[in-house]
């Protein structure tokens, strides 16, 4: 089981919090490039999810300086990433890939974010592809109207377009960093999702408590997209988490406004998975959103307290939803 510990803050530290399973080929780049920062103040951690492939040995043996938390099993990205959390010291906590290498001046990047902004609980890093190091991954997540989860910027070059610091609607987790006292306040990644769209399902929470989210050019990530994670196993979560997340956190008066393109939009996913039956990751989709219908009753208890502690108008929320890409 995770064990919780108890820690103390430390002002002006920055924990990366490193969530990892069997992908030992990747830790070298990923923790090298952290050694190398500009930004002093830093922890790192890696929560290992019960690796059998060598990963803890090469921390332990080449990297003593990181904090290595054991974990008994597989307990998903968000399992490994809260196991982080709590082990973390940092009034600011980076939640970081292990299949990434950070620029120099990343951490440093991320704690002036926050610096400069009090109402700023999360800060979005500049994710862009490992082996195509002018194409965008992620400048930060959108959400639309019509309840569809997205990367801002995803698969465009990157001309300079997303070059200035703008608030987004949530911080891609593969990159993304949290003020230690939003964290407190609205709690830690929802264990049920596993994996999968975590990231915009604590974006809703923060949000709707007042915090917002910030992207930050000078935070700068390049990401081996899907290199440990993905395919069939990510078809299924995100047919279940999209699900999840409408459920616990897109408000009753926007249902009612847009309740029918959330509805015409789920539909859509639906057809072209049956349109694509015969392929295994349309039907993990498939499966995936029955499991999120099934699981409504479950989820729709989270709901009322989410729901019962937003602190933000429904024209605010409204204000930072993006029209459909399609």
């Amino acid at each position: 089981m995770i064990q919780q510990s108890e820690t103390r803050t430390q002002p002006g530290l920055l924990s990366v919090v490193i969530p990892h399973w069997n992908a030992v080929r990747f830790l070298p780049t990923c923790l090298d490039a952290l050694a190398a920062q500009t930004y002093a103040p830093i922890e790192v951690i890696i929560a290992d999810n019960n690796s059998t492939d060598g990963s803890k040995e090469l921390v332990r043996e080449q990297y003593p300086w990181v904090k290595l938390v054991e974990l008994d099993k597989n307990y998903g990205f968000t399992g490994g990433c809260n196991a982080g959390i709590r082990a973390a010291n940092g009034e600011y906590v980076a939640l970081l890939n292990n299949d990434t290498e950070v620029d120099p001046g990343w951490a440093a990047a991320i704690v002036d974010a926050f610096a400069g902004h009090d109402d700023v609980g999360s800060v979005a890093s500049k994710m862009m592809l490992f082996d195509q190091r002018d194409r965008i991954h992620a400048t930060g997540d959108f959400y639309t109207i019509d309840g569809l989860p997205g990367n801002r910027g995803v698969w465009e070059v990157d001309q300079g377009q997303y070059a200035q610091e703008d608030y987004v609607f949530s911080a891609c987790a593969g990159s993304s960093s949290y003020r230690r006292a939003m964290l407190d306040q609205i709690g830690l990644l929802d264990d049920d999702f596993f994996f999968s769209c975590e990231d915009v399902d604590l974006g809703w929470r923060a949000q709707c408590a007042g915090w917002r989210c910030l992207y930050t050019p000078h935070a700068i990530v390049y990401h081996h997209l899907s290199a440990s994670g993905g395919g069939v196993t990510a078809s299924y979560y995100t047919g279940r988490n999209t699900i999840y997340v409408l459920v616990k956190n897109y408000p009753a008066e926007l249902w009612g406004k847009y309740g029918a393109a959330v509805l015409r939009a789920q539909g859509q996913i639906v057809w072209e998975a049956l349109r694509a039956w015969r392929g295994e990751a349309a039907r993990a989709r498939l499966r995936g959103v029955l499991a999120g219908i099934i699981d409504i009753p479950r989820m729709w208890k989270k709901r009322r307290a989410i729901q019962a502690a937003r602190r933000v108008s429904i024209e605010y929320l409204e204000s930072i939803l993006s029209q459909p890409k399609r």
